[in-house]
């Protein structure tokens, strides 16, 4: 019998956020006859980790704080790594990139694999320890990992333009659970009562947590110019800070004259239930990767407005409209243009999205092929510095960008 792989996660935490629910995921996914998985965070925030810790899956915290440098935490990691011996390590984001990258140096014999579900890094918005942060994986990309996975084709582009190892840059997109993720009649007239909204009124939803990256600004002042042209549009809004003891956010919402058509929700676990009562998905960012709302959206068939960051645009192909960022009027217009449309016909480009994401971004397919991923690793010899997914020959379609299947250029 072969022996199974054993697999270790290094993430910063398991806050809420898209590269954590995806790790969620795929934990809960694994082959357990095929990989012996397990956890270690960086940072002892276990908010979201409950269906992991549920599952049975060890996870183990290093103890370390948020923007602390602390050595003491990189040789404690170091050493769980020689005691556990992983075959195969997969860091998530920058600094757990970074940190893990130096644990395997530390502790030797394991093969780590990069993960990136960063784009671009907005100047004034980001922190400069982030930014030391990539800049030091850009010069020890070609040393320390194996392969660098990233969740967009933006994002690899824009990595590779920072001086990250052009060989080693792979994409495998997120992966969106269509059983859990699906229109609800039901849920959707039960968050209505609920909420006090009437069946027929028009209902927007934004799904993000309180960020200046994801723009809620411009979502609410394109709120407002919609509000005046269609009078009976509702705005959901649901995220951590997203509520009403956010006095920054209730004040711009004020001062706009919207406040009792907004729905202010704050951080919950059952989205799922949330998407099936929305008309229409807005994304507002101004910086994103690969967002995880745009994809359970459309899995719930709910048409989406985005901003043309990262892959959104990609994602919704023409299921959905994109706008320029930072542009409410652009944003309200197209707002405008899909709630105008009769009942049916958007529920025609609500199934046709969900039918794009069963296509390209099932989650089930997405798993299978990290854990080739994590098998062609485990295999190979020091450094063979390139990995091709061969399933990647399932996106050769004319609505494919053609950059998305050159993963291993």
């Amino acid at each position: 019998m072969t022996r199974k792989i054993r697999l270790l996660h290094i993430i910063n935490s398991f806050a809420s956020g898209g590269a954590e629910a995806m790790l969620s995921n795929l934990l809960l996914r694994s082959d357990p006859t095929r990989f012996e998985a397990s956890v270690a965070t960086l940072i002892d925030d276990m908010s979201v980790a409950r269906p992991v810790l549920a599952a049975h899956i060890p996870v183990v915290a290093m103890g370390m704080r948020p923007g602390v440098p602390d050595p003491l935490g990189l040789l404690r990691l170091a050493r769980h790594l020689r005691k556990l011996r992983p075959d195969v390590i997969h860091t998530w984001m920058d600094h757990s990139n970074l940190i893990g990258g130096l644990a395997c140096l530390l502790s030797a014999r394991s093969k780590p694999i990069w993960s990136i579900h960063h784009s671009r890094h907005v100047a004034g918005l980001t922190k400069r320890t982030t930014l030391m942060t990539v800049a030091a994986c850009a010069r020890l990309s070609g040393v320390i990992p194996w392969q660098i996975v990233f969740c967009s084709q933006h994002s690899r582009q824009l990595y590779r333009s920072h001086g990250f190892a052009a060989g080693k840059l792979i994409v495998i997109p997120n992966g969106f659970d269509t059983s859990s993720f699906h229109a609800d009649p039901v849920a959707r007239l039960r968050l209505r009562w609920q909420l006090g909204i009437d069946a027929a009124s028009p209902l927007v939803g934004l799904v993000a947590r309180y960020h200046p990256l994801k723009d809620h600004a411009t979502f609410f002042q394109a709120a407002a110019l919609l509000a005046r042209q269609l009078p009976a549009t509702r705005f959901l809004l649901c995220g951590s800070g997203v509520d009403c003891h956010n006095i920054e956010l209730c004040r711009q919402i004020d001062a706009l004259g919207i406040m009792n058509r907004c729905h202010l929700l704050g951080r919950r676990d059952d989205v799922a239930a949330i998407y099936p009562s929305l008309d229409l998905l807005v994304s507002s960012s101004i910086s994103e990767a690969f967002p995880m709302a745009i994809g359970e959206a459309m899995s719930s068939q709910v048409p989406c407005v985005v901003t043309d960051v990262g892959d959104s645009a990609f994602m919704i192909g023409d299921t959905g409209l994109a706008v320029p960022p930072r542009d409410p009027e652009a944003l309200a217009a197209a707002c405008a243009k899909l709630l105008s449309i009769s009942d049916a016909d958007r529920a025609v480009i609500g199934q046709a999205a969900r039918r794009r994401v069963c296509k390209l971004f099932d989650l089930t397919a997405i798993a299978r092929r990290y854990e080739r991923l994590y098998e062609t690793v485990a295999a190979s010899g020091p450094h063979n510095g390139h990995y091709i997914d061969a399933s990647l020959d399932q996106f050769a379609n004319p609505g494919m960008s053609p950059l998305w299947l050159n993963a291993a250029q």
